[in-house]
């Protein structure tokens, strides 16, 4: 027998199984570096809260600095993640998921060096850049390793599980890794799961189809950034300057005329990164406004208990990763009850009542004064968190129920950067009130009052907004 005779023999089918992993286990393997993409994202959400003061203390700078040290990440998010999955789908999901693995590492390890807030600064951008591409890329990918509906909603579940297990983790693990070696550190764990998900993915993930006819909307993804950063800088130095500043003035007619040119962008764009016809839905107009004055309160809120625990009843960096254990922990098991409740009342009246339940915590909150001893807020941060963890799940599959399937993922997507638009704002203007340590209390008052009158109003909006769609 010839040479080429023997190299064009079938490979028989055990040898083959040897050399190959089972799809079975592709897939699985593939869930788990999607999971740690997501779950890194999450975690570095509320892992960085925890270390503010010490950031503070070390680094130098004051509110203005620990806002944007937490929003330059935030905003980064918000902006890039509609135009990061139309690049997936142009050329290829593995490889920008990969590329956002890489981003997000290095960044991460750019943070643990940053010598000065600076620095720090300019490597949380581009963390959350990284962030942006790893979140509707790694769902791309899990949607082509599980073809079937029924194993893809499984994956999905433990995909979101997990990133629900980082977002508690993270104030927990923050603060330990604080105490330990010190606020580097919370940077630095990021880079074995980056390391971990480059190579499974690498190893186990297959390539999505391309589509080239799939444009990036450059022009708009500009006028995105400026807007949203125009935005969140002119209220976060509203807050130093005064708010009646002229240059503060002239930051928020800046930021409107940003947006205005941004939305005309989008309306005359063949390839939107927002496709405005989508808010022609009702339900999904009203989906994605619940969604963005909920981050506000939640987000906003953790910034100034961070600060609240550390800066003024003394907390150490641990303690505040404890504090905050019961409020994380309550966001999982109401996630898991939230489809229970919504198939008795209903979804609108699921998100109705978590918001509710979020704006009563907040309200019992409001008799907090320096040294108010935290057994005495524990209940109420529960309830926030638990108000929280039944809302979102409603939110987001009313949300998707209300488009039709084909633009489900750019629909996902806009209700992403909608929640994070609202956690940019949310630490902007709570941020802005406490930046002053003699007005802090008075600023955490004012707060809670906004947070909890932003939670009553998005109840008002699902619950008779939904009441006219019937």
């Amino acid at each position: 027998m010839t040479r080429a005779a023997i190299e064009l023999q079938p490979v028989p089918a055990a040898t083959f199984a040897e050399q190959q992993p089972s799809q079975g286990l592709s897939a699985s393997l593939t869930l788990l570096a999607m999971s740690l993409g997501y779950g890194v994202v999450q975690l570095d959400v509320t892992i960085v809260n925890t270390a503010l003061d010490r950031i503070g203390t070390s680094l130098g700078g004051g509110v203005s600095e620990l806002q944007w040290v937490v929003n330059a990440y935030t905003i980064a998010f918000a902006a890039f993640i509609l135009t990061a999955g139309a690049l997936g789908d142009r050329i290829g999901a593995k490889r920008v998921f990969m590329a956002g693995f890489a981003i997000f590492t290095s960044a991460s390890l750019a943070c643990a060096l940053a010598s000065n807030s600076a620095v720090l600064i300019a490597a949380r951008a581009v963390q959350g850049l990284g962030a942006a591409v790893l979140v509707p890329n790694s769902l791309a990918l899990l949607s082509h390793a599980y073809p079937d509906q029924r194993g893809r909603g499984r994956a999905v579940g433990i995909w979101a599980a997990g990133a629900s297990l980082a977002l508690t983790a993270g104030p927990l693990a923050g603060g330990g890794l604080i105490a330990l070696i010190g606020w580097r550190s919370i940077f630095l764990v990021n880079l074995p799961i980056g390391i971990a998900g480059l190579w499974l993915s690498w190893r186990y993930a297959t390539e999505t189809t391309r589509n080239q006819q799939r444009e990036v909307d450059l022009p708009g993804q500009v006028l995105a950034i400026a807007a949203l950063g125009g935005l969140a800088g002119t209220i976060i130095e509203g807050g130093a300057l005064g708010f009646s500043n002229a240059f503060v003035i002239a930051g928020f007619a800046g930021s409107a005329l940003l947006t205005l040119l941004f939305v005309a962008q989008e309306a005359r764009s063949s390839h939107p990164m927002l496709p405005l016809s989508l808010f022609a839905h009702r339900l999904f107009a009203l989906t994605s406004l619940v969604g963005l004055l909920v981050n506000i309160a939640f987000y906003g809120l953790i910034f100034v208990f961070s600060l609240y625990f550390q800066r003024v009843n003394g907390l150490s960096p641990l303690q505040t990763g404890l504090a905050f254990v019961p409020m994380m922990g309550m966001v999982l098991p109401s996630n898991l009850i939230a489809a229970r409740v919504s198939e008795r009342i209903g979804a609108p009246a699921t998100i109705a009542a978590g918001s509710v339940l979020t704006a009563l915590g907040c309200l019992m909150l409001l008799a907090i004064e320096p040294g108010t001893s935290y057994v005495k807020t524990m209940a109420q941060l529960m309830i926030i968190g638990g108000g929280l963890g039944l809302l979102v799940p409603p939110l987001t599959a009313t949300l998707l129920g209300s488009v039709e399937k084909s633009r489900s993922g750019i629909a996902a997507g806009v209700l992403n950067a909608t929640r994070q638009t609202g956690s940019v704002l949310g630490v902007a203007l709570f941020g802005a009130l406490v930046g002053q340590p003699d007005t802090f209390m008075r600023g955490a008052h004012l707060s809670l009052a906004i947070s909890a009158t932003l939670l009553v109003a998005a109840s008002v909006v699902i619950w008779r907004g939904a009441a006219r769609t019937d």
